[in-house]
């Protein structure tokens, strides 16, 4: 997970919210809320990291408070979020991010600042996904499943390629902060790279013991 700077919300959801039958299911246009989560999501799954495109059949609209127990919040755009189709489909155990969620609540929001998901979580060099927050790393894998063998791989995979690719001799302050702005794309628009957080955290630490 990153954390999500969220912008402004379509003109249309926020018409919407405001007639007389406002609710998701009827809200109809639901491709400009697609475009605006991909886009301020830098083309990133809010939990995985994986790549989501602005297509009801390559990502789901999440509600981080589910429709069935906050429908109050069900139009509300900092409870939206872009998500991945999670394995939808596959056995349970397989399942992760929206897809396993479902209903159950989820304690931390990644386009909640005052939750600031990126400080608590840590990458470790097998692509497991944890923290030193007991709760919040119970639901990471009991209700987003993260650590699933596909990504926990996928995560695995990428940092192995990074390290493998880049020359060590390179390895001085200015270039780690230089691929830092290249992978975290804090001051960037357009797509990131699928599950760059890895690579982000890992940037962090060298430049913490340089």
């Amino acid at each position: 997970m990153r954390n999500i700077v969220k912008g402004a919300e379509p003109k249309s959801l926020e018409e919407h919210r405001h007639s007389v039958v406002a609710s998701y299911e009827s809200y109809e246009d639901k491709q400009s809320l697609r475009t605006s989560l991909v886009a301020e999501q830098r083309g990133l799954c809010c939990y995985c990291l994986s790549r989501i495109v602005a297509d009801p059949y390559k990502m789901k609209v999440e509600h981080w408070q589910s429709q069935k127990n906050f429908p109050e919040r069900q139009l509300h755009y900092p409870n939206l979020l872009g998500a991945c189709l999670g394995s939808e489909g596959k056995p349970t155990h397989l399942q992760h991010c929206d897809t396993r969620k479902g209903d159950l609540a989820f304690s931390m929001n990644p386009a909640d600042p005052n939750h600031d998901v990126e400080r608590t979580l840590h990458y470790d060099k097998d692509g497991t996904i944890r923290s030193n927050d007991l709760m919040f790393n119970s639901e990471v894998n009991e209700v987003l499943n993260l650590n699933v063998p596909l990504l926990k791989n996928n995560r695995k995979a990428v940092l192995l390629r990074f390290i493998t690719f880049s020359k060590k001799g390179n390895w001085n302050d200015s270039w780690l902060e230089k691929k830092l702005a290249e992978w975290g794309g804090d001051s960037g628009t357009g797509n990131l790279e699928e599950y760059c957080q890895v690579i982000v955290y890992w940037l962090r630490k060298r430049l913490q013991r340089s």
